[in-house]
Parts: C-alpha cells; sequence; structure tokens
C-alpha cells in the first residue's frame, strides 16, 4: 500500500517573515512538501531563494520546485544551486524538472520556444547531467544540446546518490521520459504546443487512467518504486453564482484534480485513487484551497 503524501504550491508572500508563517502552517498541518513554480512572468517568488527560506523556518517540511523549468538553466547551474540547498535544508530537496512551457515566458525574456520534441530532449539530456554531476568525482557528457567536461562540482547533495526527481508530464514523450528517468511522476493535462496552456480536450477519468497505463508501460520494473501523483486545482463545495468553475473544472470532473464534496468525499475519492490507481502523492494547486484541504492532509498524512 502507497503512503499518502501531501504538497502545497505556494506562490508568493508579503514579507519574509510572512513567508515563514506560510511555511510553518504547511508543516504543522500535515503537509511533507512546500513547492514553488518556476515562471519568469506573475507575482512569484524564485524558487531558489524562496525554497531556501522555507527549509530555514522549518524542520521537517520538505522543498521543491513545480517543476524547474529546464530551458531557463544550464543544468550544471542546476545541479550546483540544488546540491547546495539540499546540504543546507538538510537533506529536505526535490528536484521538480520540466521542459518550460509557457509561451509568455519565452516571449517576454526573449527566448525561442522550441518545438515540444526538442524541449522534450533537451530535458533528456539535462536530467544526465543533473545526475552525473550529482554522482562522486567528475562527469563528462557530450550530446546534441549540452557539453560538460571533466566537471567535478561541490558540495554534493546530502541525499545519496541524489535528491528525488520529481517530473511534471502530460503528453506522451514526457510520461514515458519521467518513467524511465523520475522518482516521482506529477500527472498533468497535456500543455498545447503553442505554451499558451493546457489542452483541455485531455481531461477526465479515461485520459488520466491512460497516462497512467503509459507510465506503467515504459516503467517496467522499476514501477513499484515509482511515486505517483497530481494536482488538486480545486477544493470543498463549487458555488452556483461561480461562473469561473464550470469552464475551468469541467476537464477535470471525475478526477482527483477536483476534489468535490463533504471532508469525507474528499478523503474517500483519494483513497480510490490511490487504492485503485496507485496516485498517493496530492498537490494543492491554489493556495485559496488551504482551509478546505487541511483537515484532510491532516487525516491521511502518512497513512
Amino acid at each position: 500500500m502507497r503512503r499518502f503524501r501531501f504538497g502545497a504550491v505556494i506562490r508568493q508572500a508579503e514579507s519574509g517573515r510572512a513567508w515563514a508563517e506560510k511555511a510553518r502552517r504547511l508543516e504543522g498541518a500535515g503537509f511533507d512538501v512546500l513547492l514553488v513554480p518556476d515562471h519568469l512572468t506573475g507575482d512569484r517568488f524564485a524558487p531558489i531563494a524562496a525554497l531556501t527560506a522555507a527549509a530555514c523556518a522549518t524542520g521537517r517540511l520538505r522543498v521543491g520546485t513545480l517543476v524547474f523549468a529546464n530551458d531557463f538553466r544550464h543544468p550544471a547551474v542546476l545541479a550546483k544551486e540544488a546540491a547546495t540547498l539540499d546540504v543546507l535544508s538538510g537533506g529536505r530537496l526535490e528536484v521538480g524538472i520540466g521542459t518550460g512551457w509557457m509561451a509568455a515566458d519565452y516571449a517576454g525574456a526573449g527566448l525561442r520556444l522550441e518545438p515540444p520534441g526538442v524541449r522534450v530532449e533537451r530535458l533528456g539530456e539535462a536530467l544526465t547531467v543533473l545526475k552525473g554531476l550529482w554522482g562522486d568525482g567528475p562527469f563528462s557528457f557530450d550530446g546534441r544540446h549540452y557539453r560538460v567536461t571533466g566537471l567535478d562540482q561541490r558540495p554534493k547533495p546530502v541525499q545519496r546518490p541524489r535528491p528525488p526527481l520529481v517530473i511534471g508530464a502530460g503528453g506522451a514523450r514526457m510520461l514515458r521520459l519521467a518513467a524511465r528517468e523520475a522518482d516521482v511522476v506529477n500527472l498533468a493535462l497535456r500543455v498545447l504546443p503553442d505554451g499558451s496552456g493546457p489542452d483541455v480536450r485531455d481531461g477526465g477519468p479515461a485520459a488520466l487512467e491512460n497516462r497512467l497505463a503509459v507510465v506503467k508501460e515504459a516503467a517496467g520494473d522499476r514501477y513499484p518504486r515509482l511515486e505517483l501523483g497530481t494536482s488538486v486545482m480545486a477544493v470543498g463545495e463549487l458555488k452556483a453564482d461561480e461562473s469561473w468553475s464550470a469552464a475551468r473544472t469541467a476537464p477535470l470532473e471525475g478526477t482527483p484534480q477536483l476534489l468535490l464534496g463533504t471532508r469525507q468525499d474528499i478523503a474517500d475519492q483519494l483513497r480510490h485513487w490511490r487504492d485503485e490507481h496507485d496516485l498517493s502523492y496530492f498537490v494543492l494547486h491554489h493556495e485559496r484551497d488551504l482551509p478546505a484541504f487541511e483537515p484532510v492532509a491532516e487525516e491521511l498524512a502518512g497513512t
């Protein structure tokens, strides 16, 4: 039986003290991980500094990203930053990583948004570089996108052989890559190739079960060691006057990405998806849903 874990995405706070209080609130409510996104646009903290502050304010809470955009950093730079953060947090880092996808980030920074296949291939090479640089001794790599020659970075991560790798994935290529390389797979809707947002046609329980099947087949013998999760986009009772709710939540109906009903209803839904489909790591996507979700996390955390 897989153990429940819960994470929450926290994007910003008005001060360092307020940020620390948010981290301690999660820790006290039974959450396992505080996560930050990685975008160049919008009102969001930058990941490394925010995670360091959260780790320093807590003693048990793990910290991580959902997810680093690979295109924003050379993997050698990310490997060094992540290893340092793992040391400073006492081995509490989880490295979430994806290709990068949001068109507005690329346009605003003058970066080229390559086709999905190129970005997935580049991420695959980056994962090899990250794992190599977190290992013992010098590392070299000669790929299409990255070249590293005899680089021996220090410090090494506290967690050995390395911090857990979390890959967010929706499309088939990303799902297969995550199944082969990740420790944790966060299942999401497929993103549109132009980076404008998720493909809402890819929602619903059948699509989620198909993604799970792709992961299981691609993972092979390593499937029992994989942790599978998804992001919870809305929690509680949606009110009839919430005009945004139908359009935004319809693609998620019938999945654990939309948890409606009472506390017991939600707990039962999560148990179903854990017991029947092996999903055990649930990430609250919006801080506004914390009051509704905290009692569920307190009840199920670690069970």
